[in-house]
């Protein structure tokens, strides 16, 4: 299944994150530390405040955990998120 995103959206690939404490403790990604999260643009919309991002499709960014909607496509889990929820552009 193909998803296009429209107007100022972007489609966004989550990484999986998990971290692991001093004493060797593995913390999963249901503990909320910050509320952002990191992850692979996968599609991008046409909207104009999108386009002054300069966002391209394989950037990793930073955004807001708890923004977007989640969407299931091909088995991946992926997050529909609203050009305000990319907080950050990791290079």
């Amino acid at each position: 299944m193909n998803i296009k995103p429209i107007g100022d959206r972007v489609l966004v690939k989550p990484l999986k994150e998990e971290e692991v404490t001093a004493s060797g403790i593995v913390l999963p990604d249901t503990v909320d530390k910050e509320k952002k999260a990191e992850g692979e643009i996968i599609a991008l919309g046409n909207g104009e405040k999108l386009a002054k991002l300069n966002l391209s499709t394989g950037m990793k960014v930073l955004f807001k955990k708890w923004g977007g909607e989640e969407v299931k496509a091909d088995d991946d889990e992926l997050k529909i998120l609203d050009h305000g929820d990319v907080i950050a552009i990791i290079e």
